[in-house]
């Protein structure tokens, strides 16, 4: 049950953008933008990256490199190099070396995932982001978990 919700609440999210394309079509007196796929529809791991940088953060997919070094049980998902100081995900608390697991509950396991949860999510000024934060092997005694982030995005 746990797995079904973040994807029921990604097809809510797909028909949001249907539905706002509807109105803007009907608006514009434009019928012919009713069979136009929504923007989220076709996320590119490039627009995933650069959109990661607005909210904050350097990313990547995580590759055997990646998961050997901190050591994780599978090669997939997204890691965080570098978080960009003053930027929403710095204020959130995100760290470098977590891997982003879930935004507003969707599941992430790629740089496309990761995109598409990130834009629906910027629109919305407030939103979590649950990353796992491996063990760090400086701190004895301390485990690696799921930490839960809320972020808030100032609109100008």
């Amino acid at each position: 049950m746990n797995m079904i919700r973040p994807m029921i609440q990604h097809r809510i999210h797909q028909l949001a953008g249907v539905i706002a394309s509807m109105i803007l079509a009907f608006s514009l007196g434009t019928p012919s933008l009713l069979h136009a796929e929504p923007a989220s529809q076709a996320m590119t791991k490039e627009q995933a990256i650069k959109l990661g940088e607005v909210f904050g953060i350097i990313v990547g997919e995580v590759d055997e490199e990646i998961r050997d070094f901190l050591g994780l049980e599978r090669a997939k998902g997204v890691v965080v190099f570098e978080v960009i100081g003053g930027k929403p995900a710095a204020l959130a608390g995100i760290k470098p070396r977590a891997l982003i697991k879930e935004i507003n509950s969707v599941e992430v396991t790629t740089l496309e995932d990761f995109g598409l949860a990130l834009q629906d999510a910027l629109h919305t000024e407030n939103f979590s982001v649950a990353t796992y934060e491996p063990s760090d092997p400086d701190n004895q005694g301390i485990s690696g978990g799921i930490n839960f982030h809320f972020v808030r995005v100032e609109k100008s």
